[in-house]
């Protein structure tokens, strides 16, 4: 089982829509929020990025909403790859839920390494597969 992390924000003025609740594109926002926070905290943060010319990025998105988000209601992000399809290529999950525990929205990502020199995607290093949590993975 790979490594769960979690990521903890209150939702603000600037995330809603005329309705009143969280506004469709700001739920991408937010889970890209979690995915920098859980990916600098393992020491891949934008720096590291910029200072190796490598990082993540998103090939894919399957994103449900499922209980809606208000004004200054406190959520809770859960982010784990769940797939390594092939060396260049994964599946990372991510959770929404609401304090009161209902699942906001749930998205899968696929993404993949990105070597910003040659533009093109490459295998990640060892490193990279630890910031991910990947616990089982051989390169």
């Amino acid at each position: 089982m790979n490594d769960i992390f979690e990521y903890r924000t209150k939702i603000l003025e600037s995330h809603l829509d005329s309705f009143g609740h969280v506004n469709n594109a700001n739920y991408l926002k937010l889970f890209e929020e979690a995915r920098w926070d859980f990916i600098t905290k393992n020491g891949h943060g934008l720096d590291y990025v910029l200072e190796k010319k490598v990082g993540p990025i998103i090939l894919d998105i399957n994103l449900r909403f499922k209980h809606e988000l208000k004004n200054r209601d406190d959520i809770h992000i859960t982010s784990q790859v769940i797939e390594v399809k092939n060396s260049k290529i994964y599946v990372i999950e991510q959770k929404m839920m609401r304090a009161d525990g209902k699942l906001a929205a749930h998205a899968l990502f696929t993404a993949g390494f990105f070597d910003l020199a040659e533009r093109k995607l490459i295998a990640p290093e060892l490193s990279w597969i630890r910031a991910l949590g990947i616990t089982n993975y051989s390169l």
